[in-house]
């Protein structure tokens, strides 16, 4: 009994900290391949991108985007923040795109001035925006560090060897 109680020990400890570790590869590889993240917050690229969903971005040049791809561009007003939407054309000339959110029925009214696009989307993992969200809050870094410190401790009590009778 006390065999199996340390490898289910051990087991629940190495998977803690894989599980942090894979958490944490996600927040950390993107960048160093060049793609910044963003949390979706709103439906209107549903369902190709739903609610939660953790969005890469990757730089490019304005002129070389395409109709139909997604981009993600700086809102116009103050509090509007990161808007992802499909392009519909992309007018090189006023160095503008139209754009449209999946979900809603008509093209954004106004254009998108090239100074404000962020880049091409080029990944996204749905649901995993939320999580890593809230891993990168105060809250989320102390539940990341006692994980880890409870998978080591979980794995010591299951490699302990305990005192021998001679």
């Amino acid at each position: 009994m006390k065999k199996r109680l340390k490898k289910i020990c051990s087991a629940a400890g190495t998977l803690m900290i894989l599980s942090v570790i894979i958490l944490c590869s996600l927040l950390v590889l993107p960048e160093v391949f060049g793609c910044r993240m963003y949390h979706v917050v709103s439906g209107s690229m549903e369902p190709a991108r739903p609610v939660g969903s953790l969005i890469y971005v990757r730089a490019a040049q304005p002129e070389v985007i395409e109709a139909e791809e997604i981009i993600a561009f700086y809102g116009s007003g103050e509090d509007t923040g990161i808007i992802t939407h499909r392009v519909m054309s992309n007018q090189i000339v006023s160095g503008t795109f139209h754009t449209k959110g999946d979900a809603n029925e008509r093209e954004d009214p106004l254009p998108v001035p090239y100074d404000r696009f962020i880049g091409r989307v080029s990944a996204s993992v749905p649901y995993m925006g939320a999580v890593l969200t809230c891993m990168t809050s105060r809250y989320g870094k102390t539940a990341a560090i006692c994980a880890v410190a409870l998978g080591m401790l979980l794995n010591l009590i299951g490699s302990h060897e305990g005192k021998r009778k001679t």
